[in-house]
């Protein structure tokens, strides 16, 4: 009988290239760990560098002093209200609310403050019977009172949170305020007296639910309203209404609805603007009619000059840092005053483009001088100053390099995977993370999430492969 058992020379062979691929696969496990381990080294450190907080009083940062009184809104990580005096320190502070939004000052009081704000109810109750709910409120705040407390102007409660919010209110007059009514749809005028709705426009009647956002929850989302009282201005007590769903700006008349040939933008049209927030109507007198808006999805603040029957755009400002801007109000002075949510601050742009006042915020919604008026109150429009465009050089900055040894790998790598995906999920990514996750700390996150896929296909690999079980490819060539 023949001897069929294996050589010495094989064995040898066998036990060695076993061996081999222990110490491979050993390897290749070290690598993993490693890209892993430095992944996660560079998103801790990121996490303790940065101290950025609006949560509480003694957490918001000062900012650098200016001739007015600030307020700046948050309505995402932290729910805050905070005015700052002229010289930079907190005059006022609040974050009993869940979320805050618009804030204007009263006219003929601007130390006293008006703004919506909302709270979500997430217990079930005589008030939500399938939380969460929430709370919409319009409040008023005098800061010149020893102890300020905030006064309910006027409340609702809503069956739904998410998209439920009120984002915006503007007076009219003592007793009537108009309403962004985003769980419904509509823009409505209360007598906060009475409590009676005088006056209501139902987005459905004039645009088709079949477009812009998903139909019933988030349809049409009037992030914004704006009351126009300037006599002579063939606006004049007119509603401007933002449709952020369906990429529009929109005029309306309480009498005849919506006026169809002063409508900014189209659905879709996102070269004109992308699901904006807080535009602010310029009248004729003060070198308009022009509206000044945040374009918020592309990343950019711009204004549009009404121009024989048509919107033109006239001026545009944007830089590397600018990210998912939600509020921008023209100035008396010809400046711009932006609130750029992602980017995490509130500044002020001078007519050149530059920035000349700062402060830093976890995520702000609204921007507002006490002083200057509501809004864009007081300020001209980009062609009546002459306002010179500026426009970003490039990404966000995370991958910039100077020089060969200053590359930023991480920071490349964050910039690819913020042009790559489509603009909504990047903000949402934002809106939903850390204020310290950045380009750099997301592409962590992804190298490390696709190397430890790749690390369990191979350790999957290896198991099959010691069990004996092979796999072949469907199709293969003849004598293969």
């Amino acid at each position: 009988m023949a001897d069929r058992s294996q050589s010495p020379l094989a064995a040898v062979r066998s036990g060695s290239s076993r061996a081999w691929s222990a110490l491979s696969r050993n390897r290749l496990r070290v690598v993993f760990l490693a890209v892993i381990l430095l992944s996660a080294a560079a998103v801790a450190s990121a996490a303790m560098s940065d101290d950025l907080s609006t949560a509480s009083e003694e957490a918001v940062p000062e900012a650098p002093a200016t001739e007015n009184h600030t307020v700046v809104t948050e309505s995402g990580r932290a729910g805050t209200i905070t005015v700052y005096e002229p010289d930079g320190e907190v005059a006022y502070y609040d974050n009993t609310r869940t979320k805050y939004f618009d804030a204007d000052p009263v006219e003929g009081d601007p130390m006293t403050i008006e703004y919506t704000a909302t709270d979500t109810i997430h217990s079930e109750g005589p008030t939500c019977s399938d939380p969460p709910c929430a709370l919409n409120v319009i409040e008023r705040v005098d800061l010149e009172d020893e102890n300020p407390e905030p006064e309910v102007i006027y409340k609702r409660y809503d069956h739904q949170e998410t998209a439920g919010e009120w984002h915006d209110s503007d007076r009219i007059n003592e007793t009537h305020v108009v309403v962004a009514d985003i769980v419904a749809d509509q823009v409505f005028i209360v007598n906060t007296e009475t409590e009676v709705v005088e006056w209501l426009w139902d987005a459905q009647s004039d645009f088709p639910v079949e477009e812009a956002g998903p139909y019933p929850h988030d349809w049409a989302h009037i992030n914004d309203v704006e009351y126009i009282d300037e006599p002579g201005d063939p606006n004049d007590g007119r509603i401007v209404a933002s449709l952020r769903n369906q990429d529009q700006v929109v005029f309306l008349d309480q009498e005849e609805g919506l006026v169809e040939n002063w409508t900014l933008g189209g659905e879709n049209e996102y070269d004109v603007q992308y699901e904006q927030h807080n535009p602010d109507y310029i009248p004729e007198s003060q070198g308009g009619p022009a509206v000044v808006v945040a374009d918020s999805e592309n990343g950019r603040v711009q204004e549009f000059q009404r121009e024989d029957g048509e919107w033109n755009r006239t001026w545009q400002w944007e830089d590397d840092q600018i990210q998912w801007p939600r509020d921008a109000d023209r100035l008396p002075n010809g400046n711009t005053l932006i609130a750029d949510s992602h980017g995490n601050r509130v500044m002020e742009v001078n007519e050149s483009g530059d920035v000349v006042w700062e402060v830093p915020s976890t995520l702000p919604y609204e921007a507002e001088r006490l002083e200057t008026g509501p809004e864009s109150e007081g300020g001209q429009s980009a062609a009546e100053l002459g306002l010179e465009s500026r426009t970003a050089d490039g990404g966000g900055g995370g991958g910039g390099s100077s020089g060969l040894f200053d590359f930023d790998p991480l920071g490349w790598i964050g910039d690819l995977i913020e042009d790559l995906l489509p603009h909504r999920i990047h903000n949402g990514l934002l809106f939903a993370s850390p204020v310290w996750m950045g380009a750099s700390e997301f592409a962590a996150v992804g190298i490390a999430t696709l190397t430890g896929l790749v690390w369990i296909g191979f350790e999957t690999r290896w198991k099959l492969r010691d069990a004996g079980v092979r796999f072949r490819l469907p199709v293969y060539r003849r004598g293969d």
